[in-house]
């Protein structure tokens, strides 16, 4: 449907003046060169003759102090071998001298084995598996597996091209619910769900939260086995826990890792939102999201959500995972099921991305965040913003990217104003919007 007003410069004031005119590009120019007769060239041969002659010179003074440093060492007595050994092998006979060399600590019958001798590496016989109990009335991490492994599912989401992302979800009920994370059905168009006994079923979006980063699906089946979720807020730090999920996609599915709970009430950014969130210990790749973190008694006291980024791996960084806790998990799963929607959510209903500095230059572009969406019926919808817009600030905050919009966006409160600057078409709008409840992507 067309916005009523077609002519912004109509609707809106114009906020500056017009972005000044790209200049096109210079054609290059072919010349037949110059016509007068060459120059000569006698004087630029002389110089390189030169050269080769200064160049041969430093290479035979060269040539003459290597043979002459060849024949001093081959002139040098032969190397003590006694003070080889001392480097790697030594006779097991030998004892060492007590020279500035030994080690204060060694006794003095301390003998080196010849490389090829007869020291080897002994097997032994390894006795059975046992139960490995983390703690007294705790399950074994074979029973933590098998109570829980029945509720774990492997999903797969594709969007509009087809283009597919995996992770992990937890049955919650046994009539078809599931939970997982808000970024692995983010863009989905279809959702499919593997189950542990290998059937694939089809799942729709019940409702989906960005800022705790969780989503409910639903799959018409009956009879599946839940997990058991525990009281995240009795955790403390030292607590054993496993993770179970699919690192690197559905080929390593059902993977069960152990660590324990190394932080709590860790405040975590990203995307421009802040999460409280569980730290763990527990190895979480790519592919666990959305997975269970299970404590000693088997139950769900977290959803997996991220890990530190391969950015930061290169430093040494490793044991640094991050889980919903179970207490935020059950009031935002609440709110999905009883509305589709988790309340008091602010939203102007743009999805955006950096204009980057490449187009900037190119199309002479400003630095802003170029509008790729515009929700139907959303505050930017009302007031005329549409898709290749560019928002350049809000409240004279500039804006680079969806980070940045989203940081802002919920410093606000539903109901509040705020003006935004809007470039299209080489001239800048200031335009009025009211902040919006978000009612999920149902």
């Amino acid at each position: 449907m067309k916005h009523p007003h077609k002519n912004w410069d109509d609707q809106w004031p114009e906020y500056s003046e017009s972005a000044p005119e790209q200049k096109s590009w210079e054609c290059g120019v072919y010349q037949t060169g110059s016509t007068q007769p060459p120059k000569s060239h006698g004087g630029l041969i002389a110089g390189l003759l030169a050269a080769v002659i200064f160049l041969g010179g430093i290479a035979s003074a060269l040539g003459v102090l290597n043979i002459r440093l060849f024949q001093q060492m081959q002139d040098a007595p032969e190397p003590n071998q006694d003070a080889l050994a001392l480097i790697g092998t030594q006779p097991a006979e030998a004892t060492q001298p007590e020279t500035q060399f030994s080690s204060p600590a060694a006794p003095a019958t301390e003998t080196w084995q010849k490389v090829g001798g007869d020291v080897t590496i002994e097997l032994h016989q390894a006795p059975e598996s046992v139960e490995n109990i983390s703690q007294e009335g705790g399950l074994s991490f074979q029973e933590i597996y098998e109570k829980n492994i029945s509720g774990v599912v492997s999903i797969t989401s594709r969007d509009e091209s087809g283009a597919a992302s995996s992770g992990t979800g937890v049955v919650f009920t046994a009539d078809g619910y599931l939970v997982t994370n808000y970024h692995v059905v983010e863009a989905g168009e279809s959702i499919s769900v593997i189950f542990s006994d290998g059937q694939t079923r089809e799942a729709s979006l019940v409702g989906s939260d960005p800022m705790t980063d969780l989503a409910v699906l639903y799959v018409a089946a009956d009879g599946l086995t839940p997990v058991e979720f525990g009281d995240s807020s009795t955790l403390r730090v030292g607590d054993t826990v496993a993770a179970i999920g699919d690192p690197l996609g559905v080929e390593l599915r059902g993977t069960m890792t152990d660590g324990i709970i190394s932080g709590i009430n860790r405040d975590i950014t990203v995307g421009g939102r802040t999460m409280t969130l569980i730290q763990t210990t527990a190895a979480l790749n790519e592919g666990n999201s959305g997975g269970p973190l299970i404590n000693c008694y088997g139950q769900v006291i977290g959803i997996n959500t991220m890990k530190v980024g391969d950015e930061m791996s290169a430093g040494g960084v490793e044991g640094l995972g991050f889980a919903i806790p179970s207490t935020t998990v059950k009031e935002i799963v609440d709110q999905l099921l009883r509305q589709g929607y988790v309340s008091g959510r602010p939203t102007l209903g743009l999805e955006v991305e950096e204009v980057s500095r490449f187009y900037q230059l190119y199309y002479g572009l400003p630095a802003g965040a170029y509008i790729t969406d515009v929700a139907a019926g959303s505050a930017a919808a009302e007031v005329g913003i549409a898709q290749g817009d560019i928002l350049l600030c809000l409240d004279d905050t500039a804006v680079v990217d969806q980070e940045s919009l989203t940081e802002l966006l919920y410093s606000y409160q539903v109901g509040d104003t705020l003006e935004a600057v809007i470039y299209r078409g080489g001239k800048q709008y200031r335009v009025t919007l009211t902040v919006t409840e978000f009612l999920g992507n149902s």
